[in-house]
């Protein structure tokens, strides 16, 4: 056990009410506290001989010292520091500031493990996820009507996908311990056929990286290329087994920032730590996919292009709800577009982007030959612009609707070249995706038995129809470059909007760190 040895209170009822005092003093800089212990006539909560009194005690310095395995800062919950401190609450006073401090400490912890060490959106500001954090009162009040250990237990994310995270950065910790991956490959591509200490280099660090068995080949042979071919799938690479530079870049990543990978996947978690629905839509954006999830299982995915590099074009990350679907939907071109892209060509020339309507704010369209645009600006410019339904609508066929302020949403495109990129970050921040047909008809398959003869016999007609979903399903638009496969293992994706860097750099200023790195 952690802490027998804490000193009791004198029962004698002088010192009784010296103590109940001293928490009152102490509690008082914090308002929430302070309420907490009046409610409870200011009786300790960690302090004395009870035997529940030490359970809870010594739960929460055993979940303390867990503290860096969920990737939280551990010098802020050191527990020989807090043995210490409550070594030295020899009088009444001291006894009373330990307790206020331990209950402030349980406290942070319980916020931090379960909602997150960072508030996201101070720190990506396109990060407009909502996290839920619990009441502070109503948590304590919680853990003293509960089993103590079993209560802080249930404190981080349940899901799987924390708990193989978790596991994975144990794996790695202990394994960058041991000394790695070992050197990384140096020089340009390698190829199948290729031998050399080049070759000898990326065997060795495939062995490490466990992509491929014990061998003692110098030779890019079969297999070697499979080893490959298994790592090119596990970060999203082209799979053709060639060593080419992108793959390569991604083989030499350290294995530190890997782990600060998963890490901020952690983090990510604990702000999504409420049910996303028994089916949801789950868009990864650094995986470039868009999925249906039915009970935990990914029962439909599909490739995806997301918003451009450029700050003004990335997409937001958020969770809302999908209301709706429009079959052979209009464009109804986003303001920012307009004045920015559409509004100079149409000042150099009245006819520019023809396949749009340039409607007035009554809805009546614009006659362009008798139009004179040049005495607009992005400030006053009146007018708004739609392209009708067609096939070389920029939305397609189909877009998803989930109705939120950052007008986002998912749909079709007619420009098909781009899913087969590697990185498809090229839109103005919607999500287009690669099969919506396809999409379009898993989510009709809840409401209808011929959910494509139904969407089909919609776009027949030619006529902008919406559909709506008798359940809405939650959609989350999320950012993880690190991720777990269900069997086990890890994927990793690259950084490409720089997010996951940021967060690592506050995590790290907040005190995180990974075991066996300095500094």
């Amino acid at each position: 056990m952690f802490l027998t040895i804490f000193l009791a209170v004198t029962p004698a009822q002088a010192q009784v009410t010296a103590f109940r005092q001293a928490v009152a003093e102490a509690a008082a800089l914090d308002e929430e506290l302070a309420a907490f212990y009046r409610a409870r006539d200011f009786q300790g909560v960690w302090t004395g001989d009870d035997p529940l009194v030490q359970a809870r005690r010594n739960a929460l310095l055993a979940a303390l010292s867990e503290a860096a395995s969920h990737g939280l800062p551990a010098a802020r919950y050191d527990p020989a520091a807090v043995i210490a401190m409550l070594r030295d609450a020899r009088d009444v006073t001291a006894q009373a500031r330990a307790e206020v401090a331990l209950s402030s400490l349980f406290l942070r912890y319980a916020r931090e493990v379960h909602s997150g060490v960072l508030v996201p959106g101070r720190v990506i500001p396109l990060i407009k996820r909502d996290v839920v954090y619990a009441d502070r009162t109503e948590t304590f009040e919680a853990f003293l009507a509960s089993a103590p250990s079993a209560f802080l237990r249930g404190l981080p994310p349940q899901s799987s996908e924390y708990a193989r995270l978790m596991r994975e950065k144990m794996r790695l910790e202990a394994l960058l311990a041991s000394g790695g991956w070992g050197a990384t490959v140096p020089g340009a591509a390698l190829e199948p056929g290729a031998s050399g200490e080049r070759v000898v280099a990326l065997r060795n660090r495939l062995i490490a990286m466990g992509y491929l068995g014990r061998t003692v080949t110098q030779t890019y042979d079969a297999q070697i290329k499979i080893a490959v071919e298994r790592f090119q799938e596990a970060h999203g690479l082209f799979v053709d087994g060639v060593a080419g530079a992108s793959t390569l870049d991604e083989i030499n990543v350290p294995l530190d920032r890997r782990l600060h990978a998963i890490v901020v996947a952690m983090e990510r978690e604990r702000w999504n730590n409420q049910p996303r629905g028994d089916r949801h839509i789950w868009v990864n954006l650094a995986d470039f996919t868009a999925a249906i999830v039915d009970d935990d299982r990914v029962t439909f995915r599909t490739r995806s292009v997301i918003g451009a590099l450029a700050a003004d074009r990335q997409t937001p990350e958020f969770s809302d709800e999908m209301a709706f679907m429009v079959i052979n939907p209009s464009w109804h071109v986003p303001r920012s577009i307009i004045v920015n892209e559409y509004l100079p060509a149409l000042q150099r020339n009245a006819n520019a982007a023809g396949h749009l309507e340039i409607v007035d704010r009554a809805g009546r369209r614009v006659n362009r030959a008798a139009a004179d645009f040049s005495g607009y600006s992005a400030s006053n410019f009146p007018y708004s612009m739609r392209q009708p339904p067609s096939s070389s609508n920029a939305l397609g066929v189909v877009k998803f609707m989930f109705p939120n302020p950052y007008n986002i949403y998912l749909h079709d495109t007619p420009s098909r070249d781009l899913f087969g990129r590697e990185v498809r970050a090229y839109s103005h921040g919607c999500i287009r995706l690669n099969d919506p047909r396809d999409f379009a008809y898993a989510l009709l398959a809840r409401q209808t038995d011929d959910p494509q003869g139904f969407f089909q016999e919609r776009l027949r007609t030619g006529a902008e129809t919406r559909v709506d979903l008798e359940v809405p399903v939650p959609v989350h638009l999320d950012y993880r470059t690190a991720f777990t496969n269900v069997t086990g293992g890890v994927q990793f994706r690259r950084d490409i909007y720089g997010r996951d860097a940021r967060i690592w750099e506050a995590l790290a200023a907040e005190g995180v760190a990974i075991a066996g790195v300095q500094g």
